[in-house]
């Protein structure tokens, strides 16, 4: 078997490592592995591959370890606004269907309409918020 191809082989299961794993760790060795063997099909010969490998994964691995894991512990952004009313319970103040309705919200009473065309949700229900248009929530039935 060729040298070439023992490092892409060795790519393919960093990689599928790195898929496993999420960690962000393997995908330096992989990239350095696939570097080792284009130094390999270059003619460089399997020393040169070999400090190809090591020298580029060591670098790669510095370089972009510490932005991944930045980008890993980044808390979730703020939602603000009617996007942070998605999500929340409601409760049907008025009967809601396709066209018309209302719900208590946040302490707020809104304007309502079913999410799903044809359905009709009954006054003092409890409903999911799906999303906001406008000044009208789309509500959904929690059962």
């Amino acid at each position: 078997m060729d040298a070439w191809l023992i490092w892409i082989a060795l790519a393919v299961i960093l990689a599928a490592g790195e898929v496993m794993s999420l960690s962000f760790f393997l995908v330096p060795f992989a990239a350095g592995a696939m570097l080792g063997a284009l130094a390999e099909l270059g003619g460089l010969g399997s020393v040169a591959a070999l400090s190809v490998f090591v020298v580029s994964s060591g670098l790669l691995l510095r370089g972009m370890r510490p932005i991944a894991r930045r980008h890993l512990f980044t808390p979730m952004p703020l939602r603000t606004g009617t996007a942070a009313l998605v999500g929340q319970t409601a409760v049907v103040t008025a009967r809601v269907d396709d066209t018309a309705g209302a719900v208590r919200l946040g302490g707020e009473i809104w304007t309502a309409r079913v999410y799903h065309d044809g359905e009709v949700i009954a006054a003092g229900r409890r409903v999911d918020v799906v999303e906001i248009r406008g000044a009208t929530a789309l509500v959904m039935d929690t059962d």
